[in-house]
């Protein structure tokens, strides 16, 4: 509208994913990560705008238009396992119907029967139960609905599995099957996976590197296994997130994200963080993947 101001809601964001690999993208509430999965898809809202380059193997799906986001992005170039899946699924159809539908727009399969054993394939790969496809909707779990989307998700062969919190809302053991099932679709070499995520506990089971963002900045890009284990991770942010943990030191972070629309002078989380200093009111470069002017050193947390 005339005169409305403008709220950038991610900010400078720079990644890669390679076929084989796993980026978990961790970070509150709030931070971006769900509006940066939309830009890749062109789900944004109409009066958003998203500048910049993401290509998917060669192209670029910032520039692409409707059509080619259509036929060519959703489902081909980008499999999509949606927050609350649920409420991604037609009500009044069921899980047969729309893993059929899926088939018959991403595949070239065609005919009555090779679509139902090719959808019931489909359902097999994510484990959703057999007796459980002429369901709809609302007959089904959280799990359940959960394991529907991933089957929806991997019809297309998609190079790139978008996961948008995937393990909300479930059990430990539907998460372990989850995480188990992602895994097992990233290691066969063909696919990159970035999971979406702020249970840090999956991403730990899963990821190869994390990616964490505050006030939709990356504020760190790292190995995981170096990120969750030894040295740690080096932002303070970071940090704070891992010690927040219950199995950890149980120390939540103080104070709260800002708004995006408010967002403070320098780094932003400089009014939450103890090591902030006044050279903290400019905005931190990103060196060795860190955007911090106070970084922990990777000595001083080995010890």
């Amino acid at each position: 509208m005339p005169g409305a101001r403008r709220i950038a809601a991610v900010t400078d964001v720079h990644f890669e994913v390679a076929a084989g690999e796993c980026l978990a993208l961790i970070g509150e509430s709030g931070c971006g990560k769900s509006v940066l999965a939309s830009a890749l898809l062109g789900l944004l809202p109409a009066n958003a705008q998203a500048a910049g380059e993401a290509r998917v193997g060669d192209l670029d799906v910032l520039a692409a238009d409707e059509r080619t986001l259509a036929r060519t992005v959703r489902g081909r170039l980008i499999g999509l396992v949606p927050q609350s899946p649920a409420a991604h699924l037609t009500p009044v159809r069921t899980v047969r119907s729309h893993l059929e539908e899926t088939v018959g727009a991403l595949t070239e399969v065609r005919g009555r029967a090779a679509l139902r054993h090719a959808a019931e394939a489909a359902a097999e790969r994510a484990a959703f139960p057999a007796d459980h496809l002429d369901r709809h909707p609302h007959e089904l779990s959280g799990g359940l609905a959960q394991r529907a989307a991933t089957a929806l998700a991997l019809v297309g062969d998609a190079p790139l599995l978008l996961a948008d919190e995937p393990t909300t809302g479930l059990d430990r053991d539907l998460v372990d099957h989850t995480v188990t099932e992602l895994r097992r679709h990233v290691d066969t070499g063909r696919h990159a996976l970035l999971m979406i995520t702020h249970d840090l506990a999956a991403a730990e089971r899963i990821a190869d590197r994390v990616a964490v963002m505050y006030a939709g900045r990356i504020v760190e890009l790292a190995d995981a296994k170096a990120f969750f284990g030894a040295p740690g991770p080096r932002h303070p942010y970071s940090r704070g997130l891992l010690d927040a943990l219950p199995d950890r030191a149980f120390a939540p972070i103080p104070g709260l994200p800002p708004e995006l629309g408010d967002l403070p002078d320098g780094c932003a989380f400089a009014p939450r963080c103890e090591r902030a200093t006044d050279a903290c009111a400019a905005l931190p470069r990103t060196t060795d993947g860190i955007a911090c002017h106070h970084p922990h050193v990777r000595e001083d947390l080995r010890a």
